[in-house]
């Protein structure tokens, strides 16, 4: 399910999820930024109501990048252990989850967000691993819309 490149991150995202859309630009940053230097990017969407046009529409309407992946039966949710959009999860070459978490600190509670991020989570994940370093915090808590249990 993961792939052969160095990193795989994947971050569970939603049509419908206003914490999850208004990270679009960041997590269009990030891919940019990362895919070059051999992160493989995936956005995850797990809600079963998500179809594939909806989806295409929703990634244009955004302007993020088409690395959508559907995930109706929450077999990469399980993975990872993800629980809320957007979530970041960051898995290594042998597969092993290695972050999981927030994309940044902006929103401190639903329906409160900072004017600007004061910490970085994914991106710092991200640069510390690429450069061979170990993670500051591996787990932080994710703040938007729960991802609905398919139990």
């Amino acid at each position: 399910m993961i792939g052969t490149l160095a990193l795989t991150v994947l971050i569970f995202v939603s049509t419908e999820c206003p914490v999850s859309n208004r990270y679009a630009p960041e997590i269009t940053r990030l891919h940019d930024e990362f895919t070059p230097r051999g992160v493989h990017f995936r956005l995850v969407y797990p809600n079963p109501m998500d179809e594939e046009a909806a989806i295409r529409k929703h990634l244009e309407a955004y302007g993020l990048p088409s690395i959508a992946q559907r995930d109706p039966d929450h077999a990469l949710v399980k993975l990872a252990g993800a629980t809320i959009t957007p979530e970041a999860a960051v898995f290594d070459a042998n597969g092993r989850l290695v972050y999981l978490g927030r994309i940044d600190d902006r929103f401190v509670e639903l329906g409160r967000e900072r004017p600007a991020a004061t910490e970085h989570d994914l991106r710092n994940a991200l640069t510390a691993l690429v450069s061979g370093k170990t993670i500051a915090a591996a787990r932080t808590q994710a703040v938007g819309c729960y991802i609905a249990d398919m139990k």
